[in-house]
């Protein structure tokens, strides 16, 4: 990253660790296929299965019940178009799929036909709306929300999930190294992750399924019975690599997160206490250390997002899963947001290398764009 650049983007990739960047060159030297019984070919394997251990470690998992992709949206087309095969549960196949209103796009473009489960006005899920649940469906929840940092309380839906005969697919995406994750503890039939944001390069993730009975009914590439049948396809063992490096850096940064609570909080207060009528979305709710999903009435998100870039400083409005488009959230609008306010959110999310100096910065642009509102737009 560019010196004069402030980077306030990560809940849409994180810089690449410099572990992760070590383990990738090394892994461009493996000249081996891991498919090939030959000594290159055994390499190869070894540093595959040596990153899948590290990755099962990160959230508390079993090795032999990770599989990896593309990335999390990979993992979810895979869930929500092949189901999971649950023999344990006396399932064969998963039925219906319910997802959490403020889930990704990727779940709702994947499952068009997918049952919404509402949420209250801090973006958390409602109990009664779990009630629904069939026996035999596929229900998608967030562990955190990519825009709000709203964290959902996983282990309590899985109870009514679990009872209900249903599968809980959970989207740690934007989890670790953030907050703790344990898929038994959790109650996820599994997990789906994204090494980008969490340190490791873009390009690779991974499906975590919570024990050896759960799998996809069946490959969703289908190819040379690659991933123990789950994801044809020579595994990409630069990336798988990358992301092994970066899942152990992680669950060391778990311990290190109250620097990044202090920063993000005491960016939050002096915002407010300039601008008064600031509003903090999720605010209430527990959120993400690292996140602040705010708007300021009047200001559009794509003006602050211009004036930011001109100023060197990197935000965003929300999720960069849109091809660089800034469009109104559905996250916001299910929490039922006004569309006028919509408008003007943007997402400013930090992690361990992000200085005082740099959220000052962020700070300095938006103040002045609050002071260059009509008066209709101040605060009273």
């Amino acid at each position: 990253m560019s010196a004069n650049r402030a980077y306030l983007d990560w809940n849409a990739t994180a810089p690449l660790l410099d572990e992760a960047r070590a383990a990738m060159l090394v892994a461009m030297d493996c000249v081996g296929n891991p498919s090939s019984i030959h000594a290159e070919g055994r390499a190869a394997r070894a540093l595959t299965e040596a990153a899948r251990a590290d990755v099962a470690a990160l959230v508390g998992g079993e090795a032999e019940n990770v599989v990896f992709t593309s990335g999390a949206t990979e993992a979810i087309n895979a869930l929500a178009k092949s189901g999971i095969c649950a023999e344990c549960a006396g399932n064969k196949k998963s039925g219906a799929i319910f997802a959490l209103a403020t889930e990704h796009a990727a779940i709702f473009a994947a499952a068009p036909d997918a049952q919404v489960l509402t949420v209250d006005a801090k973006g958390v899920f409602q109990a009664d709306q779990l009630q629904r649940i069939t026996p035999g469906a596929l229900v998608f929840i967030q562990l955190a929300n990519n825009e709000t940092g709203v964290i959902q309380p996983i282990a309590e839906i899985a109870s009514v999930v679990r009872a209900a005969g249903a599968f809980l697919v959970v989207d740690a995406v934007q989890a670790p190294g953030r907050i703790p994750i344990d898929i038994k503890a959790l109650g996820a039939d599994s997990l789906v992750l994204s090494a980008h944001k969490f340190g490791g390069p873009k390009g690779v993730g991974a499906i975590v399924f919570a024990n050896r009975f759960a799998r996809l009914n069946t490959a969703f590439i289908a190819g040379g019975g690659q991933e123990r049948g789950q994801r044809g396809g020579t595994e990409n063992i630069i990336c798988i690599a990358g992301m092994g490096a970066a899942a152990r850096a992680a669950k060391v940064a778990e311990l290190n997160v109250a620097n990044i609570l202090a920063n993000r909080d005491a960016f939050e207060s002096r915002l407010k206490e300039n601008v008064p009528d600031l509003v903090i979305f999720g605010e209430g709710a527990d959120r993400l250390r690292n996140t602040s999903l705010i708007a300021i009435p009047g200001i559009s998100a794509d003006r602050a997002l211009v004036a930011a870039d001109l100023a060197g400083v990197a935000i965003s409005s929300g999720s960069a899963c849109s091809s660089g488009k800034v469009k109104a959230s559905h996250v916001l609008q299910a929490m039922g947001v006004a569309s006028d306010l919509i408008g003007c959110a943007i997402r400013i999310s930090i992690g361990a290398t992000t200085t005082i100096d740099e959220l000052k910065r962020c700070e300095e642009v938006l103040l002045r764009l609050a002071q260059q509102r009509k008066p209709a737009h101040k605060a009273a």
